[in-house]
């Protein structure tokens, strides 16, 4: 699968651990930087990513800051791009099963590399349950809701 990659400043170091551990898999990893520890602003370099994910570039995206949330507000902000925080490996099953997202969001403050490497390995091999009439409904509300709010690309 072909994926995104994208940090700021903060979650360089565990950009760089998640990317070798996904090439390891088979991935193919469109990097958008930061590409070291110097101090960035962080939509220099998910804005980039997510526009690959939203334009079909790459298939999902992972984006690492320092707690997540920045990098989920930006891609949030994109039509077709579902992003969600994950802290832990039974919140990276839930996005994915129940609500097919495609941009995973990880702090590197929060969590070190072994759960990052769990929470990523999970959320990379689990399907959404698009044969559940109930987060299908779910999600679908989702998509209905943000092409009332978003521009398509």
């Amino acid at each position: 699968m072909k994926i995104a990659m994208a940090c700021d400043h903060s979650g360089f170091s565990l950009k760089e651990e998640v990317k070798m551990l996904l090439e390891n898999a088979g991935h193919t990893i469109i990097d958008f930087g930061a590409n070291n520890q110097e101090a960035c602003d962080l939509s220099d370099h998910i804005y980039p990513a997510a526009l690959a994910v939203a334009k079909g570039e790459a298939e999902r995206g992972i984006f690492i800051d320092g707690v997540g949330y920045g990098s989920a507000l930006i891609a949030n902000k994109i039509s077709g791009l579902y992003a969600a925080v994950c802290q832990d490996p039974f919140c990276a099953q839930l996005a994915r099963s129940h609500s097919n997202t495609n941009i995973l969001c990880i702090g590197a403050k929060i969590i070190g590399s072994g759960i990052a490497a769990e929470i990523v390995n999970t959320w990379m091999t689990t399907e959404f349950l698009s044969g559940d009439a109930k987060y299908k409904k779910r999600v679908d509300k989702i998509v209905e809701i943000a092409n009332k709010h978003l521009k398509p690309l």
